[in-house]
């Protein structure tokens, strides 16, 4: 009895033992308690992962999760992390776990605000100089819509700008501020005027799609079927590179050194980002993205993609050396163009998003 009675602290200390282990470490007061929050910005309908201690009731319930004032839908909880969905009621603001009328702190999330509806981008947003955002109405293939580019002002004031392009692809501007457009059912690219007005300005370049300009004003065209074309400032048309196929469109952008980064989804859920130089050259940047879209470079040469990544979909993040993180949660995103203000506009397969992003674009 006296052995049983001196051993008891010991017999006590190793149940707790094992009782922190198997239901996971508690914060100090047994409250909820938030260290992070990946990734901090998301479409709404977007998941994010919650981590921290005491994130769960004992009781194996599910724990609240507040956005602002908006609760979001919890898809896993434990004690150490929460995977939550972001409310399509939610804006920016700060995010809260609750169990049994216990808070945690408030942790900081960037939600994305739609700005415009009903639309079918294919790629990228684009915006002029003065900050109207272009984006597109693309239809099936060979189908006439009412509208085929739309602009949206800085008030977000949608209002049509292009009315008779079959299958508008992707957009870009010269240092003119002049427009064009690839449209992937006549393999044209269009030079559009200020006043929506639209003229042939290269023909024959197959399933056009994506387009971008390089510093001395030559423009790029990825044929779908595996062509990079270079045409100049003269309308001479070159082959610049050659690629493999994609199932459904490139999308091109060129980072501050004059190389052209390139994504093009395949068959394969592990594709990469081609990287090519000013010879042709192509290269394999990085690989292990599932059906990259369009792209963009922030100031500090970081390039952003819209893919998945470890099966999660949304704005992807990879650094000059290669290294990828996800950094907006969202479904549905094809593709994304940075904005004045150090926001963002992000596009989707039906809508046009903005996200305050504290993140300078590459000019």
């Amino acid at each position: 009895m006296e052995f049983c009675r001196d051993d008891l602290p010991r017999c006590i200390q190793i149940d707790m033992s094992i009782s922190d282990r198997i239901m996971g470490k508690k914060s100090a007061n047994g409250n909820p308690h938030i260290e992070a929050v990946r990734p901090s910005s998301a479409l709404p309908g977007g998941e994010i992962r919650i981590q921290g201690k005491s994130l769960r009731p004992a009781e194996l319930q599910r724990p609240t999760v507040l956005f602002g004032d908006q609760e979001g839908s919890v898809v896993i909880s434990s004690d150490e992390f929460v995977v939550a969905r972001v409310p399509y009621t939610a804006s920016s603001d700060s995010v809260v776990i609750r169990t049994y009328g216990h808070s945690s702190n408030p942790h900081e999330i960037h939600v994305a605000n739609t700005i415009a509806e009903n639309l079918h981008p294919v790629s990228n947003p684009a915006l002029d100089a003065d900050g109207n955002i272009f984006t597109t109405v693309s239809g099936a293939r060979g189908q006439k819509v009412p509208v085929s580019i739309y602009k949206i002002d800085q008030s977000y004031t949608m209002k049509p700008f292009v009315t008779e392009m079959l299958n508008p692809t992707s957009i870009a501007f010269d240092r003119e501020g002049l427009m064009y457009v690839s449209s992937r059912y006549d393999g044209t690219v269009y030079r559009v005027a200020p006043n929506g007005t639209m003229s042939a300005y290269a023909e024959g370049m197959g399933i056009a799609t994506g387009i971008a300009f390089d510093r001395e004003e030559n423009l790029y065209v990825g044929d779908r079927s595996g062509t990079i074309f270079k045409i100049a400032r003269d309308r001479q048309i070159f082959v610049f590179a050659t690629l493999e196929a994609s199932v459904s469109a490139y999308h091109l952008a060129f980072d501050a050194h004059g190389s052209l980064f390139v994504t093009g989804p395949t068959i394969s859920s592990f594709d990469c980002v081609h990287k090519i130089d000013v010879h042709g050259s192509v290269s394999t940047f990085f690989r292990g993205l599932g059906r990259p879209q369009g792209l963009a470079f922030d100031a500090n040469g970081n390039l952003y993609v819209a893919a998945s990544l470890a099966g999660q979909r949304g704005i992807v993040k990879i650094t000059p050396d290669g290294k990828a993180a996800l950094e907006v949660s969202g479904s549905g995103l094809v593709g994304l163009a940075f904005a004045p203000g150090r926001s963002a506009i992000l596009a989707t397969t039906t809508a046009v998003h903005r996200l305050a992003w504290n993140i300078e674009g590459l000019l």
